[in-house]
């Protein structure tokens, strides 16, 4: 779940305004559509002559993309993959099961969408929440390889049984296609808040750039910091808004697939930043299981394609200096940049 970025432009009450000033004096004011979709609710806001035909194209997409994506959707490809292990799917589909399985070799398996089994026999999946036994972990993480989904032309096939969830992966495909359809329409200043998921277009219509809010885990009602950004998808990974506590210990939703418990490495929030949603919101999941040491070795070897904003559990910033000049503290937390 990644609820941990709110977007400011959606809270004026917090930032006081956000634009609305410019917006009364021009007279371009906002198209806005507020969905529910992949188990959220989700914003999406375009500016300009064209804005109403893209938000109701990208909530369109938003809707056909659930369905598809969803291992619940029982007419889309991921649901139909699951239950055949074998299946010709959508090229959007085909995109993401890709995608999954690069950023997978790349994070040396960390990011697995064959994770299901474990996630479900934590009850992450139906809120029946047990702490399982170390015999029932290693049954169902003997299901567990994203080595075993194979793909040919645009046939998918799931071998010995694995199952695919793309969950951690679709919203952040989702906010990039939606960048997609804005252009195509014309558009050229806009913003989607996809269930938290933050994704940009351009700057907002008096110039300035948008101001993204990142949630302080330790008290979800505040944030502590903001990024100023434009053309880029922020968003966050952390274990504190989606948990159980069983005999005095938290259990939160982030699973290690090495050892099928939650990730306990070191931090407790992980925001990306990048142009591409769909590697951001892998990788937010990513650099939390990894830790801080090897999340800092990870960025180093690709620090063209993300920044990070990251807390850990004793309260650190650490950050990646691309962000330097985009970065507003809001707490008097320590800090250490990455360089």
């Amino acid at each position: 779940m990644k609820k941990m970025v709110l977007a400011v432009c959606c809270c004026a009450a917090l930032l006081g305004g956000c634009g609305d000033r410019y917006e009364a004096k021009s007279g371009l004011t906002p198209y806005k559509e507020e969905i529910f979709a992949m188990d959220t609710f989700m914003d999406i806001t375009a500016y300009g002559d064209h804005a109403s035909t893209a938000v109701e194209a990208a909530s369109a997409e938003i809707q056909r993309l659930d369905e598809l994506l969803s291992v619940t959707g029982e007419s889309g490809d991921v649901y139909q993959l699951n239950q055949l292990g074998q299946r010709q799917v959508e090229a959007d589909t085909l995109a993401v099961i890709s995608r999954a399985a690069e950023v997978s070799r790349e994070t040396d398996g960390l990011f697995d969408c064959t994770i299901t089994p474990v996630m479900k026999l934590w009850g992450f999946r139906d809120g029946n929440f047990h702490v399982p036994t170390s015999e029932e972990l290693a049954e169902q993480l003997a299901k567990v390889d994203g080595s075993k989904v194979h793909m040919e032309g645009n046939t998918v096939t799931l071998l010995d049984g694995v199952t695919v969830d793309l969950g951690a992966i679709a919203k952040g495909y989702t906010s990039q296609r939606i960048m997609e359809i804005y252009q195509e329409n014309g558009v050229t200043s806009g913003i989607v808040s996809l269930g938290g998921n933050v994704q940009t277009l351009g700057r907002k219509p008096d110039g300035s750039l948008w101001r993204v809010a990142l949630e302080d885990p330790r008290n979800p009602e505040d944030y502590f910091g903001i990024l100023d950004v434009e053309n880029k998808a922020v968003i966050t990974s952390g274990g504190y808004q989606r948990n159980f506590t069983e005999n005095g210990k938290v259990y939160h939703h982030i699973i290690d697939p090495r050892t099928g418990y939650p990730a306990e490495n070191g931090f407790i929030s992980v925001t990306i930043v990048s142009e591409d949603g769909t590697l951001a919101d892998a990788l937010s999941t990513s650099l939390f299981i990894m830790g801080p040491e090897k999340a800092e070795a990870f960025w180093k070897e690709h620090k063209d394609l993300f920044d990070a904003v990251m807390m850990t559990d004793d309260g650190k910033i650490l950050m990646t200096k691309g962000l330097r000049d985009m970065y507003t503290p809001k707490t008097a937390d320590p800090m250490v940049l990455w360089t």
